[in-house]
């Protein structure tokens, strides 16, 4: 495989609480998953997680193929670019890390999981999330409902019963003439959403160290396990690095860092 083969590939009751829930939505979303105090790794899957074609199904290939670049190696060989792509793995070398590019769609995750799946994309962030001007409050919206009030019949009923009072009121204010950007700020961080978002290696790896760990927002980390399987499906070089380098920090330090730890590793001496 040629540079060329590749970098073409690269291309792309309720109405005071309902002003307190809904205030930053046009941040974005969350995601999910138990934290367990005796440790107990928990993965909850809420939305559903695509790997656009767009991304190359070779990336320790293609660690390898940039590096020989750099090192003035000969990089026709693609059993000696994987070789090559695992060494720069296995010896840290991060900067190689950046090379490969993941495209991915990410729907049925809550406005407020995606707002700290943003904060979390490094490098050269690109992202686009679906409208709010353009949601049918007829026919109402799609929400997240937490592990903690689905398990409970009273706090289901009434946190349905809040997400009807929004979707009333915001088809009132249509009716009335309000222009839907202006009445979609009362629309709940709780509200399903999707993107598209583009990330280099190195980042998802890092997000990996920071949302993995079991103290991570349940919504969150069921996300990332999302991230995981669906990379780990796509192709077998990109379910070796999911296998092998996304994990939790303590995990990658061998020890945990946090002042509350869930116990699966032991505190820093």
């Amino acid at each position: 495989m040629n540079r060329q083969s590749y970098s073409s590939l690269v291309g792309y009751k309720v109405a005071a609480f309902i002003l307190n829930c809904t205030a930053a939505i046009t941040a974005i979303p969350i995601c999910v998953i138990a934290v367990t105090q005796n440790f107990t790794e928990v993965k909850e899957r809420m939305g559903k997680v695509i790997v656009q074609d767009y991304t190359y199904k070779k990336p320790i290939t293609m660690i390898g193929v940039e590096a020989g670049i750099c090192w003035g190696a000969n990089t026709s060989n693609d059993e000696k670019n994987y070789l090559r792509g695992i060494d720069c793995l296995e010896s840290g070398h991060g900067r190689t890390f950046e090379f490969p590019d993941v495209y991915l769609t990410l729907e049925g995750y809550s406005a407020r999981g995606i707002r700290e799946w943003y904060t979390r994309i490094g490098g050269l962030p690109t992202r686009l999330r679906a409208s709010t001007r353009y949601i049918d409050y007829e026919h109402g919206f799609g929400y997240v409902t937490p592990p903690s009030i689905e398990g409970n019949p009273e706090a289901k009923e009434v946190y349905e019963d809040l997400m009807e009072h929004i979707k009333s009121y915001l088809e009132s204010l249509d009716t009335i003439g309000v222009p839907r950007e202006d009445s979609a700020l009362g629309l709940p961080l709780g509200m399903e959403t999707k993107i598209v978002c583009k990330h280099n290696m190195r980042n998802l790896m890092d997000m990996s160290h920071q949302r993995m760990c079991n103290r991570a927002y349940h919504e969150y980390r069921g996300l990332f396990n999302d991230v995981c399987d669906a990379l780990g499906n796509y192709s077998e070089e990109w379910k070796y690095i999911v296998d092998h380098y996304f994990m939790p920090k303590c995990k990658l330090m061998g020890f945990c860092s946090e002042k509350k730890t869930c116990g699966m590793m032991p505190r820093k001496q």
